[in-house]
């Protein structure tokens, strides 16, 4: 496209509408699938159903700080294991109590058992802030030196 046309196509409202639709709908399609995967049941052969809780990974300065959603968890029994460079988080979140006669119109919370294996680089590893607040584990991780 020449310099001419991309001023003109700038200043065509219509094409300036119709881009900010495509990427506001592009944006939608990516939440409605973020929100579809929010917790995806593991796959592979396991005694129980397991949930892969989604997790933020941030780094700063050889620390580590991540967040998983564990609602309904308690902190504990929340269970964080590091082995090498593998940080491992399991928890086991009961479903609520009902009456006897409540039945289920609608069920899209995860219950049962929570596992989410995080890699770590190779290193040495400690937990230095562990805490669970509305509901969602906070990890902060430092690396050792050796």
């Amino acid at each position: 496209m020449t310099d001419a046309q991309e001023r003109a196509a700038a200043m065509d409202p219509f094409a300036r509408t119709h881009s900010m639709w495509t990427e506001a709908c592009a944006l939608l399609e990516e939440a409605e699938r973020r929100h579809r995967q929010f917790f995806r049941l593991l796959a592979g052969p396991a005694a129980r159903p397991t949930w892969e809780p989604p997790a933020d990974v941030f780094t700063d300065a050889g620390e580590w700080l991540i967040t998983v959603a564990l609602p309904g968890a308690r902190a504990e029994e929340v269970v964080v294991r590091l082995g090498g460079a593998d940080l491992l988080i399991e928890a086991l979140v009961p479903p609520p109590r009902l009456g006897a006669r409540s039945r289920v119109t609608r069920l899209e919370l995860p219950y049962g058992r929570m596992r989410r294996r995080i890699d770590l680089p190779p290193g040495r590893y400690a937990v230095t802030e562990r805490r669970l607040e509305r509901g969602c584990l906070f990890l902060r991780i430092t690396e050792v030196p050796v």
